[in-house]
């Protein structure tokens, strides 16, 4: 895997949401991150784990909007929740999946 190239297409992943969502995005980074897949900050600062870039891009979308749709919702109410289903559908589903990742890779450490 080509990991710059990976990069890139994840960043133009996040833009292409962004645009859609209407989220101004001032920073954007892909770190190593411990415990967490993402982070967002009030000032349109976004990190995203490294660690998606190897994941499906199916998953890329379901942290990338969790994270765009918190500059405008920022917990996980009714209105998130039905935010995340317009325009992910079973983002649920997603959710799991990204969790038995997550359980699978704490348990190769």
């Amino acid at each position: 895997m080509d990991i710059a190239k990976r990069k890139r297409e994840f960043k133009d992943r996040v833009r292409y949401w962004a645009d859609k969502l209407e989220v101004k995005v001032v920073w954007l980074g892909v770190r190593p991150m411990n415990n967490k897949w993402a982070s967002c900050s009030t000032s349109g600062h976004l990190n995203f784990n490294e660690k998606l870039l190897g994941l499906d891009p199916e998953l890329w979308d379901y942290v990338i909007v969790h994270e765009l749709l918190h500059f405008s919702v920022p917990n996980h109410g009714r209105l998130w929740k039905s935010l995340m289903r317009v325009h992910l559908g079973d983002y649920e589903a997603m959710a799991r999946r990204l969790e038995e990742v997550a359980e699978a890779s704490r348990y190769q450490a």
